[in-house]
């Protein structure tokens, strides 16, 4: 699993965000478009792509994408 791959799956959950606003450092919550709904579709391409369990205190413990990746990438069997 790498960063960059784990971004472009991150930004496609996004229909309206410009993908060049998505970086390591990117604070994703600070983004207009995100929302509860939008933390949902995060738990689940995780689970989906990586078969990795989140829950909603680790999209609240993460600030950045990089932070969110960091946290999937020592789940990931």
């Amino acid at each position: 699993m790498e960063l960059k791959k784990f971004i472009e799956k991150f930004s496609e959950q996004f229909e309206e965000t410009d993908i060049e606003l998505f970086t390591p450092e990117t604070e994703f919550k600070k983004i207009d478009e995100w929302s509860s709904l939008m933390s949902l579709s995060i738990i689940a391409m995780a689970d989906e792509e990586y078969d990795v369990q989140l829950k909603g205190d680790d999209i609240r413990n993460a600030k950045t994408i990089e932070e969110l990746f960091k946290i999937i990438k020592s789940r990931i069997q």
